[in-house]
């Protein structure tokens, strides 16, 4: 497993997808004297293959692009990848923050940059994904009687197979990793998105109610339960059968 060092850099290679060269030379230099490896994009008609040739640990996607915008980008490698994808740009408005959350961003941050803010987060998500935060999925798994795959996010049950969202996938994660114990939606909100503020309340109904609809095609009924005012529980009691069903 790779680590970070005290400056936060190390070893970690981060693709930067922006087409203001002001910017993007900014955002390597710095980068670069923390430490990290950068691959940054100027052809914006080959950034999927770039992508996919460099293999980035986080990306840092602008939204207003040439060609194709973030919003498709993130898409994109959001269907190939668990990649992290940090959003920069100058839209503040809260619908398109809370969309980029929707299609599997990490976190999301407004120009201008704040350089101290940005590296913060950088150093957050890394070591969410990668470093002592990170998910351990024979953890998640044990005695499920069906598979949660992080590899492509999604839920299998005899061969029966439903996909997730990436906040789909982090929520049904959290919930399981706690598994009959309450999680309160603040923590299920920061486990989602690190800067809650702009999150609108319903936003988070939404994706559970998505998740226990995709349970229920698996035939797993109530097992996400509400406890009013407080938060979410994940009742194993309700699940039934054994692991052996996967």
């Amino acid at each position: 497993m790779t680590e970070v060092d005290e400056r936060g850099g190390a070893l970690f290679k981060i693709m930067i997808v922006e087409d203001d060269t002001r910017i993007r030379t900014l955002l390597t230099d710095i980068l670069r004297k923390y430490g990290y490896e950068v691959v940054a994009v100027e052809d914006f008609l080959h950034v999927e293959a770039l992508f996919e040739q460099e293999a980035p640990q986080l990306v840092l996607l602008d939204l207003n692009l040439p060609y194709y915008d973030g919003f498709y980008y993130c898409r994109v490698f959001r269907r190939k990848t668990t990649v992290p994808i940090l959003i920069i740009s100058a839209r503040d408005e809260e619908a398109s923050q809370v969309l980029c959350m929707e299609l599997g961003a990490d976190d999301y941050i407004v120009k201008p940059l704040n350089v101290q803010v940005l590296l913060a987060k950088i150093m957050a998500i890394l070591r969410r994904g990668y470093g002592e935060y990170a998910h351990k999925p024979e953890a998640v798994q044990a005695a499920l009687p069906f598979l949660l795959d992080d590899r492509n996010f999604s839920i299998s049950r005899s061969g029966k197979v439903e996909e997730l969202s990436k906040n789909e996938y982090k929520l049904l994660k959290k919930l399981l990793e706690k598994r009959d114990t309450i999680v309160t939606r603040e923590e299920l909100l920061e486990e989602l998105w690190d800067d809650v503020h702009f999150v609108v309340d319903n936003t988070l109904t939404v994706n559970v109610t998505r998740v226990k609809n995709k349970l229920l095609s698996l035939g797993f009924q109530d097992v996400i339960k509400v406890k009013r005012g407080v938060g979410y529980i994940f009742d194993s009691s309700s699940m039934g059968g054994s692991s052996d069903e996967r």
